[in-house]
C-alpha cells in the first residue's frame, strides 16, 4: 500500500500467500490424524466437483459407492481407480478438463513434462495450484532458515536460453510472486547446458551463498572441483531438485565442500510432493496440498519401509483434476519424525521406474555402478548406462582418448563387482551425452 513502508500491507495476492503461509505454519505441527481429516475434507470437495464437471470422472466414477455427503477416509479413497499416464495421454484433451471451471481459481496454463519417464505429458493447471507451489517454496526457505538478504545461484534448464555463459542472468528476487511482501537478495541464473568447468568458474565469480541445481549436475561439479582443486568458500547451503538424489551425492558434497545438502521432491504435473526435513535426510509430504499413497503391485497400501509406486492426488487443481495419479516413481514411507511435525515421512525416494535395474531373478534395485571412480581407470568425462536385457548393459562414455584393452577390462570388472552380477557390458563412445529437453540427466535407464 502506497505510503506504508513498515509495517507493510501487501496487496491481494500477497495477503492470500501470507494467509496460507500462516495456516501452514500451524498445520505442520498437527497430529497425523488431524492432518488426514482435513486432507480428506478437501478431497471431498475435489471429488464432488470432478464427478459433476469433468467428463472423464463422470464416467469413471459411476460405480463408486460414495453419495458425496459421507466423510471420505483412506479405505474409501483407495477404492478409486488409479489414473495412469496413458489415461492422461489418451483423454488429456476435453475429457479430463473441467466443463465449468471456478472463476475464482484464476487463469489456467499448460504444464509440460520433460518426458524423463519416456511418456511426455501436457497437463492443464490453475493459478490456484500455482499459489500453493509458491507458498510451499516460502515454507522451504523458512525450514532451511535462509538469510533473505543473501545471494542465490541457480544452474538449471533455461527454456528461453537467456542465462548463457559467461554472464548468465541476474534477477533481483528469489521468488517473483513474493516480491510485493518479501525482499530478498539477487538470484544469478545459468543454463544447465553450460560445460561443467565453466559452470564452476561462473559460480566462483558469483560469490553466492546458496546454490540450487540438479543432483547429476552437482555431482559433476563436485568431481571437477576435486580434480581441479577448486574451493568455493562463500557457499553455505546446497539444494537439489527435479531428479532422484543418490546417497553418494550427499556424501560427496560433504566430503568436497563440507556442506550438507537439502533435496526436494516434486513433479511438473502436481507441484511439490515433499520437502526434506530440516536437519534430517528424509522428506515430509506436503499434506496441505497433496495426498501421497505408496502402493504395491496389487494396489495395496505399503507399510513404512516397504517400497512401492507413488500415487498422487493434487487437492487444488480444479482445471484438470489428477486423482490417484500414478506418477511412475518408487518410494518408501518412514515412521513419524522426531522433529514433531505430523506431516508423513518419505524415508526414501527411489525415483522413476526406468531408473531401476532388473536382476536375473526379476527383482529390481536402485543401481550404483561406481561411476564416481571411473576416472581412476581412464579419462572418462561422462557416462550413461542403459539396460538392454536382464543380462546385458550398454555403457555410453565420453572418453576423449578412448579405452585401452586393460582399461576396458578394469572398467568391466568394476561395474560387475559394484553390482554383484556378471552383466555382459558393451561400451560405446560419444562426444556428448545430452540431457533431456527439460534439463534432466539420467545416468541409468532401463529399456526392459
Amino acid at each position: 500500500m502506497a505510503g506504508l513502508a513498515w509495517p507493510a500491507i501487501p496487496g491481494a495476492n500477497g495477503n492470500i500467500m501470507l494467509s496460507l503461509l500462516f495456516q501452514l505454519e500451524q498445520s505442520q505441527w498437527w497430529t497425523p490424524e488431524k492432518l488426514q481429516a482435513q486432507q480428506f475434507r478437501q478431497a471431498g470437495q475435489l471429488l464432488r466437483y470432478a464427478r459433476a464437471q469433468v467428463p472423464f470422472y463422470r464416467e469413471r466414477l459411476k460405480g463408486f459407492a460414495w453419495d458425496g455427503r459421507q466423510p471420505l477416509d483412506p479405505s474409501l479413497w483407495a477404492q478409486l481407480p488409479v489414473l495412469r499416464r496413458e489415461d492422461i495421454q489418451t483423454h488429456g484433451g476435453r475429457a479430463l478438463l473441467s466443463e465449468k471451471y471456478p472463476k475464482g481459481h484464476g487463469k489456467t496454463r499448460q504444464v509440460n513434462t520433460s518426458g524423463s519417464s519416456g511418456k511426455p505429458l501436457t497437463v492443464t493447471s490453475s493459478a490456484m495450484a500455482a499459489i500453493f507451489w509458491n507458498v510451499i517454496t516460502l515454507r522451504d526457505f523458512l525450514w532451511r532458515r535462509l538469510d533473505f538478504s543473501a545471494k542465490m545461484a541457480a544452474i538449471r534448464f533455461d527454456e528461453k536460453r537467456r542465462a548463457t555463459y559467461p554472464e548468465g542472468a541476474v534477477v533481483d528476487f528469489w521468488l517473483k510472486s513474493a516480491q510485493p511482501f518479501l525482499a530478498t537478495g539477487p538470484c544469478a541464473v545459468l543454463d544447465i547446458s553450460t560445460p561443467v568447468d565453466k559452470q564452476v568458474e561462473w559460480l566462483a565469480r558469483q560469490e553466492a551463498n546458496y546454490l540450487i541445481t540438479y543432483p547429476s549436475n552437482l555431482e559433476a561439479m563436485l568431481l571437477h572441483c576435486v580434480e581441479a582443486q577448486i574451493d568455493l568458500p562463500t557457499l553455505s547451503q546446497i539444494q537439489t531438485f527435479s531428479e532422484a538424489l543418490h546417497p553418494r551425492v550427499r556424501a560427496l558434497c560433504q566430503e568436497v565442500w563440507g556442506l550438507d545438502l537439502s533435496d526436494m521432491y516434486s513433479c511438473n504435473e502436481t507441484g511439490y510432493i515433499a520437502l526434506q526435513c530440516p536437519g534430517r535426510d528424509h522428506y515430509h509430504v506436503q499434506s496441505e496440498n497433496i495426498i501421497v499413497e505408496i502402493i504395491d503391485a496389487e494396489g495395496n497400501s505399503c507399510a513404512p519401509g516397504e517400497r512401492g509406486r507413488v500415487v498422487l492426488s493434487d487437492l487444488h487443481n480444479f482445471a484438470m483434476p489428477l486423482i490417484r495419479y500414478d506418477v511412475g516413481d518408487y518410494a518408501e514411507f518412514g515412521e513419524l519424525c522426531s522433529c514433531g511435525r505430523g506431516l508423513p515421512v518419505l524415508k526414501n525416494v527411489i525415483g522413476r521406474v526406468r531408473g531401476m535395474l532388473t536382476l536375473a531373478d526379476g527383482s529390481r534395485i536402485r543401481p550404483d555402478f561406481g561411476g564416481r571412480r571411473f576416472h581412476e581407470v581412464a579419462d572418462i568425462r561422462q557416462y550413461q548406462v542403459i539396460q538392454k536385457s536382464r543380462d546385458k548393459l550398454e555403457v555410453k562414455l565420453v572418453a576423449p582418448g578412448g579405452l585401452s584393452d586393460s582399461e576396458t577390462l578394469a572398467l568391466r570388472q568394476m561395474i560387475s563387482a559394484q553390482l554383484g552380477h556378471p552383466f555382459e557390458v558393451a561400451f560405446s563412445f560419444h562426444d556428448e551425452i545430452p540431457r533431456s529437453a527439460g534439463g534432466k540427466f539420467e545416468d541409468f535407464r532401463s529399456e526392459i
